[in-house]
Formats: C-alpha cells, sequence, structure tokens
C-alpha cells in the first residue's frame, strides 16, 4: 500500500503539521500528516488507497477538542471550502459538513426553517451530527434524518438517523468514518421571529459563558443526561457546573489551565496552557467531584493524541 505522500490528491497533505494553531484552546503537538481533501471524491480516493493500519482522525474546528502535546500519529483529516455549502429547499436544510454550525442556524432562519439551537453551539455541522450536539432540550439527533459519510475503506455513503445511533453527546459512527453532509429538518417559523430569538440566545450566552476566552465549551457531560432548557424553572441539581461549584472548584487552576470563574464547567486556557494542564486540571475537577458526591463526571471534551516525550 502506498505511503500517504505517494497518494495522488487534489487537496493539500501536510507532514508533521502543528495543530495548537487549529484548536480553540491552541494546544497540541504535530499530527503525523494532516489531509485537507479538495471534495468528496478526493476524500473517497485518498482513503481508499491509503494503508488500513494507518489512524486516521477525523478533525473538525478544533472547538471540543484537546490535542495532547505529543501529537497525532498517522493522518488527521480536516474538511474546508469543498464541504462548506448549503441548500435550503421546503423545510429540508442539506449542509457540507465544514459548515459552522451558526451559519446553518442562521441560513435556516433566512428560509423560515427553525434550527435556531445551533446558533450557539460551537463548531461546524459535521461534529455536531457526530456527537449529537444541543441545547435548550434541542438536539441534532431530532432534526438530522440522514448523513452522507466517507467510511475509512473509501467510498461515500448514506447513513439514516438508525444507523448513525445517537445518544446523548454520542453517535455510533465507525472509527475513521468522516461526515462529509448532513442533512437537517425543522419546523417553519417567521424569519424576524426566529432571527430575534437567536439574538437573545446570544445575549444569554455571552452573559453566562466565556465567550472571550480560549475554551472548549462545556467540559463535563451533565450528569442528568440532558443540556439546560433555557427555562427559569430548570433544575440545576445534576448539571456538571453546579456539582464543580459545590466542590469549590469554580476559578480552580492546574498550571496555565483553569476553571472559568464566569462558568465552571468551562475549562479555558488562561495563558500559556499545555495540553497536559488542560487534561490534568479536569481529572482533578473528576476526582473532588466524585470523593464529594460519589459522581464521576464524564468528559465532553475530546482528548486525542499522544503526551509529550519523557
Amino acid at each position: 500500500m502506498p505511503r500517504p505522500e505517494e497518494i495522488q490528491i487534489k487537496g493539500r497533505l501536510t507532514p508533521q503539521r502543528d495543530l495548537s494553531a487549529l484548536t480553540w484552546l491552541r494546544v497540541g503537538g504535530p499530527a503525523d500528516y494532516l489531509f485537507q481533501p479538495a471534495d468528496t471524491a478526493d476524500l473517497a480516493d485518498f482513503l481508499r488507497q491509503l494503508d488500513a493500519d494507518v489512524p486516521v482522525f477525523v478533525m473538525g474546528v478544533g472547538s471540543n477538542l484537546i490535542v495532547r502535546d505529543g501529537g497525532i500519529r498517522g493522518v488527521v483529516i480536516r474538511l474546508g471550502r469543498g464541504f462548506n455549502g448549503i441548500e435550503v429547499a421546503g423545510q429540508v436544510v442539506t449542509a457540507g459538513a465544514a459548515m459552522l454550525d451558526a451559519h446553518v442556524a442562521k441560513r435556516a432562519a433566512e428560509a423560515g426553517v427553525d434550527l435556531t439551537f445551533l446558533r450557539t453551539i460551537p463548531g461546524a455541522i459535521g461534529g455536531a451530527g457526530r456527537l449529537k450536539a444541543g441545547c435548550y432540550r434541542s438536539y441534532t439527533a431530532g432534526v438530522v434524518p440522514s448523513a452522507t459519510a466517507g467510511p475509512r475503506s473509501g467510498g461515500i455513503e448514506t447513513l439514516g438517523a438508525t444507523e448513525l445511533g445517537f445518544a446523548y453527546r454520542h453517535s455510533d459512527l465507525p472509527e475513521g468514518c468522516v461526515i462529509t453532509e448532513v442533512t437537517l429538518t425543522g419546523p417553519a417559523g417567521d424569519p424576524d421571529e426566529l432571527a430575534a430569538r437567536m439574538a437573545d440566545q446570544l445575549a444569554k450566552r455571552d452573559a453566562t459563558q466565556p465567550t472571550k476566552e480560549r475554551s472548549a465549551g462545556s467540559t463535563f457531560r451533565n450528569p442528568a443526561g440532558f443540556s439546560s432548557t433555557g427555562r427559569a424553572d430548570d433544575v440545576h441539581d445534576l448539571k456538571a457546573w453546579k456539582l464543580i461549584d459545590d466542590a469549590g472548584l469554580r476559578g480552580h487552576r492546574h498550571g496555565g489551565a483553569k476553571m472559568s470563574e464566569k462558568h465552571s464547567n468551562f475549562m479555558i486556557n488562561a495563558g500559556g496552557a499545555t495540553g497536559a494542564d488542560l487534561e490534568e486540571l479536569g481529572e482533578e475537577v473528576r476526582k473532588k467531584v466524585f470523593q464529594d458526591r460519589g459522581i464521576e463526571l464524564e468528559w465532553e471534551i475530546m482528548r486525542v493524541g499522544d503526551p509529550a516525550p519523557e
């Protein structure tokens, strides 16, 4: 089988690509290779020819990710311009996987389709489809009837909701499978009302979350099994932020990593943090919450790659 650099491609293949600039937390070592395919055919051809023993990791916009300081072995695939189209037909929205969630929400709203919950979710729609993103009691599982994906063996397939296997913050896509396009459906709504709702959501987010800091969104999943409802009567007892607060860890720091003062379930790079700082801080939080409440917080931020060499 050919090595990655021996495969004929239309896109771009970069060896030893530093990944820190591609993650919102600005940490991480190099990938052996970073592949940015030109289009779906380029992606499928590359995967079909790539040695099956070479690991593949699919990276979105790096919004929910800690890349460890030693980097990632194998090929990291990152979709770009060839995967950011969007079309609206009636109540059906078809978006390329690289299209930002916020842009999908805005374009849908302009066409009178209510996907407003996506407006404040960081990341791209491919990642939202893979991880069942959601807020305000709405999730991609409820609006994604199908997705197009490139399996590790090559080719392009259409997968239905059953095959995607959605669960809370999770789907059952095989390792190395690349979502290339997502189909979404939403109820009809007045464009002006939808725009006003999104503006209100943004204002609430900016008031309660460290949106100006280097963060990766929510650090831990809510043990309650759902995200915020956005209602005044929302129950917080089993929200991750409440458990962290009760453990006295709001603002807790480890090296350059810190649990945000503004929202205690947001981990931030407070300056010069390494991937190890961030991961070790998270483990300190998990240990303390378990000691205090007997509840084992589960990471929502994905951690990938190798630690820095000794």
